[in-house]
């Protein structure tokens, strides 16, 4: 997190002011303005944690947070302490802190000896705007809170931002969920991380998502989910970066496309290379396609690059789909309620009736790819070099970006596709 002080505005505000809720000193809503609301919570927190009480987020005061923005606290035991009184200060209970720390024994505390106490709220903001920050933030909460997720990187951006990927499960019916190619679809991070959440909180309490048993299916398959492919312009369409070398380019870009708005528009990587346009998927014809359309150059969206795969994050999407070795996918973009299946003329077994059943849980139309659009995706090459089902689920409706205030209504629409996907990808492998 970077140094935040009194007039600053963005989503890294956002996040801090409900640090600050979570943490009991912010009674607002998250506005992401740093006005004097902000600043006296602020305070009040830096004065509860004997810190310089000068209403400035520096290094000190964002790790005397990070409780707050990763949903759990580390503790030394004590002596005396004991599982229940810890989860009572914290607002835990036991079995959150016993999922936390795998092999940990309740009448065996030793003093000195460290341990994660979940706190008692969601890690996934679902009520803020988004930044890489905070995509840093969640996915190292949401392991530390459930260490069966193994988090780890596939590669990195541009910018040099960790593109991360979380995985949980031990079957052999894999499935891979990607979010966010496009910046501007920024909410498809959230809602797939809210997913991964709930579903690790159901597995940990053995419980139940969409009526299917979270064990069964992660006995069944395993589940690999990239939030966040566009891990750079995340940030420049929500107001995060908006100085420096990169900003200055991206605007300069967009400059010579007028009628496309800076920076709500923005689709593309950091460098202007729309990364769902990458995929060695009839890349010639989709490059024919958007060079008749005037996109011949690095552009808000829609220029497909200087060759397949040149981009480094849809790179790291096709070599992580490579080790990985999918059953099935779901890419996810915003808007339009429509889920595409097909490409071209391939039609790998079952995957329409998998689309058919996606559709009657969500209430998305299943539809086709238009022909302009049907070149280069990650959906076309996952169809065309796997042959297996493989879909795009355009969620939510409107204009894009969406604005957060629709993640609700959207996950409701998605749960279903989500726990389905996966619970189908446990079946296909004793189909193979």
């Amino acid at each position: 997190m970077k140094l935040l002080r009194m007039g600053d505005i963005g989503p890294q505000v956002q996040f801090l002011q409900l640090a600050l809720k979570r943490a009991g000193t912010f009674a607002g809503k998250p506005t992401g303005v740093f006005g004097s609301q902000t600043q006296e919570a602020l305070v009040a927190f830096q004065k509860s944690r004997g810190l310089k009480a000068d209403g400035i987020a520096g290094a000190q005061t964002h790790r005397a947070l990070e409780p707050y923005y990763l949903g759990y606290a580390l503790r030394t035991i004590r002596p005396g302490d004991t599982l229940y009184r810890i989860s009572v200060s914290y607002g835990s209970s036991i079995s959150a802190i016993m999922t936390a720390n795998p092999g940990l024994q309740a009448g065996n505390l030793r003093p000195g000896q460290k341990i994660k106490v979940p706190l008692n709220f969601p890690v996934s903001p679902t009520d803020i705007d988004w930044c890489s920050e905070t995509v840093n933030f969640v996915c190292r909460g949401l392991a530390g809170r459930y260490p069966f997720i193994s988090l780890g990187e596939i590669g990195r951006s541009v910018m040099g931002k960790s593109i991360w990927r979380l995985q949980m499960g031990k079957g052999e019916g894999r499935a891979f969920y990607n979010g966010a190619h496009h910046a501007n679809e920024w909410i498809t991070v959230p809602l797939l991380l809210k997913f991964c959440e709930d579903l690790a909180s159901a597995y940990a309490r053995n419980g139940e998502i969409y009526g299917y048993s979270a064990r069964e299916m992660l006995s069944a398959a395993k589940l690999s989910i990239v939030p966040c492919v566009d891990i750079d312009a995340i940030d420049l369409v929500t107001g995060d970066l908006k100085s420096g070398a990169y900003y200055e380019k991206a605007a300069d870009i967009a400059g010579d496309y007028p009628s496309i708005p800076f920076p709500s528009g923005w689709k593309a990587n950091i460098e202007g290379v729309d990364l769902n346009l990458q995929y060695p998927a009839f890349w010639e014809k989709a490059k024919e396609i958007k060079y008749a359309q005037g996109f011949v150059s690095p552009a808000p969206r829609d220029y497909v690059g200087s060759a397949a795969l040149s981009a480094p994050e849809s790179r790291a999407v096709y070599e992580h789909t490579l080790a990985f070795d999918p059953l099935l996918t779901l890419s996810y973009h915003t808007q339009g309620e429509v889920i595409y299946w097909k490409f071209l003329d391939y039609e790998p077994e079952y995957s329409r009736d998998i689309a058919e059943a996606l559709g009657d849980v969500s209430g998305y139309f299943v539809e086709e790819t238009p022909y302009a659009s049907g070149f280069a995706g990650y959906k076309d090459w996952f169809i065309q070099n796997y042959n297996r089902p493989g879909y795009t689920i355009e969620a939510g409706a409107g204009i894009n970006p969406l604005p957060i205030t629709e993640f609700d209504a959207i996950y409701e629409d998605n749960i279903g596709i989500l726990s389905l996907a996966l619970r189908i990808a446990g079946r296909l492998w004793g189909k193979k």
